[in-house]
């Protein structure tokens, strides 16, 4: 069987998901045009070289509909004869997309593809693909309270797994000095495609607060209260604020994909192979818990355990769920996002997926690791893990 390697792993910087976001001027299918094409140009490949393109995207309406990856492809200037889909595992989307490029690799179907993701939330916000939908007589007849929202849900991990106030903030904090320190230290920078803009070039993370205090955090005033929900859920106490969870982010991110004998045919240079895969549902209400039997799956799958792993990327949604799945895995928390994760990072949720791979393969290399773990919440309760090994 192929081995499915990574050779190359670009990103734009995290623009805040907001109007006057620094890439909030940029159209989505633009953004990730320009990563699709920087993967060709930094490895001297031609777009006709390209077997597939799989994207992830969670929010496919307005400016990301109509399969923003064929979209971009075509924007790309790539050859027409290219295809490309684009997928939705909420915010694990384009981890998915990794999965199912390297698993395509590995069944002869691909010699190349590219997994990428991208997400603007700024002109397309989180929650607007179900516009004008409603829940299905099923979904009311199994769940007839309602399910609720991922912030609610973080709410209730924070609660059942005993985590303070005062715990969330200082993860988040620290999440902020770990990525502002990565950046200062030119950690991101093979991975930083520049982005033109009307108002100039971006080229940081503008979501990255250096001044980030427990003190500062802690006099900001809870997202998801409602009295409605304070009703329902009498035990919380209401923990989750804008600065222990991720912002939201407009982003896209890139990762090449080959068999190992293409890559060595090319004279291209494999970085990591992929190891091993997992995907689990887990329970709807609590949501972003996943990770925890899905980190379980993977490492029974490829006979590891928690500690024969060098690094971890577990997205940061909401700090309650590196930290839930830090607990129950007994993970050693140095090892945990050491270049900060989303909280400071940024979730453009159709984009992280690719994002925290770059980021966890970089981290392999400047440490001489051998096995990484990538780990995704996702919406509706599910989750992926993907395990890799440094060549």
């Amino acid at each position: 069987m192929p081995e499915a390697v990574i050779v190359d792993v670009v990103r734009t910087p995290s623009g805040r998901g907001k109007p006057g976001g620094a890439l909030s001027g940029v159209h989505p299918v633009d953004l990730v045009a320009g990563v699709l094409r920087a993967v060709l140009e930094r490895n001297g490949l031609e777009s006709a070289q390209i077997d597939d393109v799989l994207m992830g995207c969670v929010s496919q309406v307005a400016d990301q509909s109509l399969n923003i990856a064929r979209q971009a492809v075509l924007a790309a200037g790539f050859d027409e004869t290219i295809p490309a889909v684009t997928i939705d595992r909420q915010c694990g989307s384009s981890q998915q997309a990794a999965h199912f490029a390297a698993q395509g690799v590995m069944a002869g179907a691909y010699d190349i593809v590219i997994a990428a993701g991208v997400e603007s939330m700024s002109r397309v916000p989180l929650g607007s693909s179900a516009h004008g939908g409603t829940l299905s007589r099923g979904i009311r007849a199994r769940y007839p309270d309602g399910l609720v929202n991922q912030g609610v849900s973080a709410e209730l991990i924070a609660e059942r797994w005993g985590f303070s106030r005062e715990q969330l903030d200082a993860y988040s904090a620290e999440s902020h000095r770990r990525a502002a320190d990565a950046a200062a230290a030119g950690f991101f920078d093979s991975q930083l495609l520049p982005v033109a803009t009307d108002a100039g070039e971006v080229s940081v993370d503008e979501t990255v607060r250096a001044s980030t205090t427990v003190a500062g955090l802690s006099g900001l005033n809870p997202s998801f209260r409602t009295d409605e929900l304070a009703a329902r859920f009498p035990e919380l106490t209401w923990k989750i604020t804008p600065g222990n969870s991720s912002p939201l982010t407009d982003a896209a991110s890139a990762v090449l994909i080959m068999s190992e004998q293409k890559a060595v045919e090319l004279g291209l240079t494999p970085r990591a192979r992929f190891h091993a895969f997992a995907v689990v549902g887990d329970d709807p209400m609590l949501m972003l818990t996943g990770p925890i039997p899905a980190t379980r799956r993977i490492l029974d799958r490829s006979g590891l355990t928690i500690d024969d792993v060098d690094a971890y990327e577990v997205n940061e949604a909401f700090a309650p769920v590196p930290l839930a799945w830090a607990h129950d895995l007994r993970a050693d928390m140095a090892k945990l996002n050491p270049r900060g994760g989303a909280i400071a990072l940024g979730h453009a949720v159709g984009a992280s997926g690719t994002r925290l791979l770059g980021t966890l393969v970089a981290q392999l290399e400047a440490i001489g690791g051998r096995y990484g773990l990538q780990t995704m919440c996702e919406g509706g309760g599910m989750a992926n893990a993907t395990i890799i090994e440094r060549l």
